[in-house]
């Protein structure tokens, strides 16, 4: 109950802050960025390699936040340090607005009722990995590997987050697989813009 309560009131303060001041994003300037990013991410979001993130369909308010804490330092990966490190705020935003310009679309898998979606979760992320809140991700269809990675680096607190850390920190390793395997198995389509 304690998560369910702190979940509600940190989406309620998410939903209304912004990391940066907000800049107006041209997914068609964003579309050339991307280029640099369809290695990992794909050009349409769809994520080539496992160790990466689906970031087509997004909340642009999401990547901004993300994009701009791998520039700032605030957040630390060896790559999206290196790729943020050169893009500036209106690049950032351009970019951010190319990628949530497309439509993340899930299905879960058949026989599967969303009313058995990992409660700790459902509030922010959605029963089938869709976003409910502008400063969450997409869960739907990540590899297990990655949200188990990614739930224990908030475990440890590698990586912080008013929400997520306090989740994270009491769930044990079979839980964090429990949930990191709910939304690996749902079905993630990425459709282009129209």
């Amino acid at each position: 109950m304690r998560h369910a309560f702190a979940i509600a009131l940190g989406g309620l303060a998410l939903a209304g802050s912004s990391a940066h001041p907000a800049v107006a994003g041209d997914p068609a300037a964003g579309r050339k960025i991307a280029n640099m990013c369809q290695t990992c991410h794909g050009v349409d979001g769809y994520a080539r390699i496992p160790i990466a993130p689906h970031i087509g369909g997004e909340p642009q308010a999401y990547l901004e936040a993300q994009l701009m804490a791998f520039k700032t330092g605030a957040r630390e990966h060896e790559m999206m340090t290196v790729v943020t490190t050169s893009l500036s705020a209106q690049q950032i935003s351009d970019v951010a607005a190319w990628y949530a310009a497309h439509t993340a679309v899930a299905t879960l898998p058949d026989g599967v009722n969303a009313s058995d979606a990992p409660s700790a979760c459902v509030s922010c992320h959605g029963a089938d990995g869709i976003s409910v809140l502008l400063d969450a991700p997409n869960l739907a269809g990540e590899v297990n590997i990655y949200i188990d990675t990614q739930l224990k680096a908030y475990r440890i607190g590698k990586r912080r987050h008013e929400i997520m850390s306090e989740i994270s920190a009491d769930l044990t390793d079979a839980e964090i697989r429990a949930f990191a395997d709910w939304y690996s198995n749902i079905e993630l389509k990425i459709e282009p813009i129209n």
